[in-house]
C-alpha cells in the first residue's frame, strides 16, 4: 500500500475532487490492480510461515526502491536535495512502510489472510475522520459519519468473537491489522505535504528510507543469516515486493493520472475479494459467516462514505422527473 491521500495515494476521499468516466483499459487495469494488492496478503501469508515480519518488510521495501529507482531515472525525473524533503520521506516511511507491514505480517502469523485484507479496507474510514480534524478541504459531512458508522459496526462483528473467546492472539492480530490501517490513514494526512514532489520519486524516496529502517531491526532481532527459507517463501517474497508494491506502484499512478484520485477509490472495495479468494484458493482459508457479513457493512460504509452511488441515484432521479 501507499500514502492514501488525493494526492499520492490509492484511498481518497475527497468530495470536491475530478471524477472522469472511466475506460474500459482503466477498468482492467483497476481490478489487476486490487487482484496484485489483493495478492501481498497471500504472498505475505506464505513468507511469514519461515520468515520473521522484519526481514519480510526490509526485503519488501528494499527490492521495490531499487525497482522504482531504475524507473525514476529512465524517466529522469529529477531528484530532491532538500534535507527536509528526506526528512518527510523518513516519516512517511514509517507511517506508511514500516509500522503497517510490519503489524500485518505479525498479524498474518496469527489470522487468515483474507480476513487481514478486509480489517486493512478501513484505511479510509480513518483517514476521512483524521482528514476532518488536520485538514481544511476533507470536512465531516452527515453522509460520510453515517459511512464511518456502518463501517465501524462491520469492525464490531468482525471482533465480536474474539471478545466473546476472551480476546486471545487471534483477537492481537485483528487489533494489530486494524492499528496498521490507522497508520496508513496518518501517513495519508501526512503525505499531503509532498505534493509538490513528482509521486514516483516520493514512493522510491519513501520506500528507501523505510529500507533503512528497517535493516538495523531486522539484523538485531530476526538475525536473518540463521534463516533458511525454501524456494517457495523467496518467490513469495520477490513477488510481494517487484509486483506487490514496485508493479503496483506503476499501475495505481497511470489509473490515477488518466481517471483521478476519486475512481481509485474503487480499488478498495476490490482488494478484499482477491484476497480472500486467494486465501481460500490457496492456503486453505475458512472464514466464518461473521466475517463476511463484517465486510459486507465495511463495504457498505465505504460505498456511503465514497459517496458516489447516491449521487448516481439522485441524478437519475432528477433526470426521470
Amino acid at each position: 500500500m501507499i500514502s492514501k491521500t488525493d494526492r499520492s495515494s490509492n484511498h481518497p476521499s475527497g468530495e470536491s475532487l475530478v471524477n472522469p468516466r472511466m475506460t474500459l483499459r482503466d477498468w482492467v487495469l483497476l481490478i489487476f490492480l486490487s487482484v496484485i494488492w489483493g495478492g501481498s496478503f497471500y504472498f505475505v501469508g506464505v513468507a511469514v510461515k519461515e520468515v520473521p515480519p522484519f526481514t519480510i518488510v526490509f526485503c519488501r521495501v528494499a527490492i521495490a526502491a531499487l525497482v522504482l529507482w531504475v524507473v525514476v531515472g529512465l524517466k529522469k525525473q529529477p531528484l530532491p536535495a532538500s534535507v527536509n524533503v528526506w526528512g518527510a520521506f523518513m516519516v512517511l516511511g514509517l507511517l506508511n512502510n514500516v509500522i503497517p507491514f510490519s503489524l500485518i505480517a505479525w498479524g498474518q502469523s496469527h489470522i487468515e489472510s483474507g480476513l487481514a485484507s478486509i480489517l486493512n479496507a478501513t484505511s479510509p474510514i480513518f483517514s476521512a475522520v483524521l482528514a476532518h480534524f488536520f485538514t481544511r478541504q476533507e470536512k465531516l459531512t452527515p453522509r460520510r459519519v453515517l459511512g464511518i458508522i456502518i463501517g465501524w459496526l462491520g469492525v464490531a462483528v468482525l471482533f465480536r468473537i474474539q471478545v466473546i473467546n476472551g480476546f486471545g492472539v487471534k483477537g492481537l492480530g485483528q487489533a494489530a491489522v486494524l492499528i496498521a490501517s490507522v497508520s496508513y490513514a496518518l501517513a495519508a494526512v501526512f503525505g499531503t505535504r509532498l505534493k509538490q514532489i513528482p509521486p514516483l520519486v516520493t514512493s522510491a524516496g519513501m520506500l528507501t528510507c523505510s529500507a533503512l529502517m528497517t535493516l538495523p531491526v531486522s539484523l538485531v532481532l530476526d538475525r536473518p543469516w540463521h534463516l533458511s527459507p525454501d524456494t517457495g517463501t523467496m518467490a513469495a517474497i520477490f513477488c510481494l515486493a517487484a509486483v506487490s508494491t514496485s508493479l503496483a506502484y506503476l499501475i495505481y499512478f497511470k489509473i490515477l493520472a488518466t481517471s483521478g484520485p476519486t475512481n481509485i477509490l474503487l480499488v478498495t472495495f476490490l482488494i478484499p475479494v482477491s484476497a480472500v479468494f486467494f486465501g481460500w484458493l490457496l492456503l486453505g482459508e475458512h472464514l466464518g459467516k461473521d466475517v463476511f457479513i463484517g465486510m459486507g457493512m465495511i463495504v457498505i460504509g465505504l460505498m456511503v462514505l465514497d459517496g458516489r452511488v447516491m449521487r448516481r441515484y439522485l441524478q437519475k432521479r432528477n433526470r426521470i422527473k
